[in-house]
C-alpha cells in the first residue's frame, strides 16, 4: 500500500507549498473546499535568513513562515504532502465539468476539479566562481528584501546587463559607498557615469574573477587585473527560470519577462488579474506567474486566486444542481 494515500478527488490541488500556494489553499479551505497542497520543498528564498516587508511577520525565517502556513491550512482541514508533481492533464471532455489528473513522483495519484500552479522558479546565476556559495547571504539581488540588512556598508553592483545604473541608484539609498563592477555588462554611457558619480558611486573596471567570503561577513572581490576590493555585500542579477514542462500538456500560455531590454525570467505563466491562466480551470500565483515579485505580493496573489476559484467552483455546483433538478422532472 502506498504510504500516505491521497483522496480520490479534491476540489483543488495546489502545486507548490510556498507563500502563494499556502495562501490560496487557506482561502479555499476557509470556504470549506477540499484542498491538497503538494510541496517539493525547493523554495527560491531558501538561502535567505528572513522574509522582509511582510507586515506583522518582519524577519521571519522562510522555513518558519511555511511551517506556520501549513499549520494554519491543516487547521481548516486542508492537506499538505511533501512530494513532487510530475504530471498534470485534463481528463474531462469539452462541455463536461472540468477534471484534472495529478501524478506525483512516488506514484501517488489523485484528481482535482481545479488546479493552482504555485511552483517555484530557479535562479540562474552569473557564472562567477564563489558567487553561488554566497547567494542569498552576501550576494544579494533585491534591495527591498536585503537593503536594510546591509545599510551603511559598502555595496558592489556586479554589471551583467542593462540594469546596472538603475540598480546602483536604488542601492545608493541604503549605502553611502556603492561601487559598480563593470565586469561583462554593457558599457555605461557617459551620461550614466556622470549621474552615478554625482551621487558618489565609484567604478571598478575589469572582469570579476572570483568572490571570496570574508571573516567579517563581507566579500572580497577579486578582479582579473589582480586587484581586490573589500565590500560588505555584492549585488548581482539572476535570471529566473520557470519550468514549463509540467504545464505544457495543459495548454497554459507562458511568456518571458523583459525589463529594460533584459530577459529577467523565462517561462512565466500568463494570468489575468485573478490568476486565471489561458487554460480553463487552471490558476497560477507566485513565482510561477510573477517571478520577480516578493513574498507579500505573491501571498496576496495566492489569496486572490483562491478566492476566484471558490467562486468558479460555486458556479459549477449550481450548474450541477440544475442538471439534477432537470433530470428529476
Amino acid at each position: 500500500m502506498t504510504e500516505n494515500p491521497l483522496d480520490e478527488q479534491y476540489d483543488v490541488v495546489v502545486v507548490g507549498g510556498g507563500a502563494a500556494g499556502l495562501a490560496g489553499a487557506v482561502a479555499l479551505a476557509r470556504m470549506r473546499r477540499s484542498v491538497l497542497v503538494v510541496d517539493a520543498g525547493q523554495p527560491r528564498n531558501a538561502p535567505a535568513d528572513g522574509v522582509h516587508n511582510l507586515l506583522g511577520r518582519e524577519g521571519v525565517h522562510p522555513r518558519d513562515l511555511v511551517a506556520a502556513g501549513r499549520a494554519e491550512l491543516e487547521g481548516y482541514g486542508g492537506v499538505v504532502v511533501d512530494g513532487r508533481v510530475v504530471a498534470l492533464r485534463r481528463t474531462s471532455a469539452e462541455g463536461e465539468p472540468l477534471r484534472f489528473a495529478v501524478e506525483l513522483a512516488d506514484g501517488r495519484t489523485t484528481t482535482a476539479r481545479r488546479l493552482l500552479l504555485a511552483h517555484s522558479g530557479t535562479d540562474v546565476l552569473p557564472p562567477v566562481p564563489g558567487l553561488a556559495e554566497l547567494w542569498g547571504s552576501r550576494v544579494l539581488h533585491c534591495p527591498f528584501c536585503h537593503g536594510w540588512e546591509v545599510r551603511g556598508r559598502s555595496v558592489a553592483v556586479l554589471s551583467t546587463g542593462p540594469m546596472t545604473a538603475h540598480a546602483a541608484v536604488v542601492w545608493r539609498q541604503v549605502s553611502d559607498d556603492v561601487v559598480v563592477l563593470t565586469h561583462t555588462g554593457p558599457a555605461l554611457t557617459d551620461d550614466q557615469r556622470e549621474e552615478l558619480a554625482a551621487v558618489g558611486v565609484r567604478f571598478a573596471d575589469g572582469e570579476v574573477s572570483r568572490l571570496e567570503a570574508r571573516p567579517d561577513d563581507g566579500v572580497r572581490v577579486h578582479l582579473a587585473t589582480g586587484q581586490a576590493l573589500e565590500v560588505g555585500a555584492v549585488v548581482a542579477a539572476s535570471q529566473v527560470r520557470v519550468d514549463t514542462s509540467l504545464v505544457e500538456p495543459l495548454g497554459v500560455a507562458v511568456a518571458d519577462v523583459e525589463v529594460m531590454g533584459a530577459v529577467v525570467a523565462t517561462g512565466a505563466i500568463t494570468v489575468d488579474p485573478t490568476g486565471l491562466t489561458s487554460a480553463p480551470g487552471v490558476w497560477a500565483a507566485g513565482n510561477a506567474a510573477a517571478p520577480m515579485t516578493v513574498v507579500p505580493a505573491v501571498t496576496a496573489a495566492g489569496m486572490q486566486a483562491g478566492a476566484a476559484m471558490t467562486m468558479d467552483l460555486a458556479r459549477e455546483d449550481v450548474a450541477a444542481a440544475l442538471r439534477l433538478q432537470g433530470a428529476a422532472r
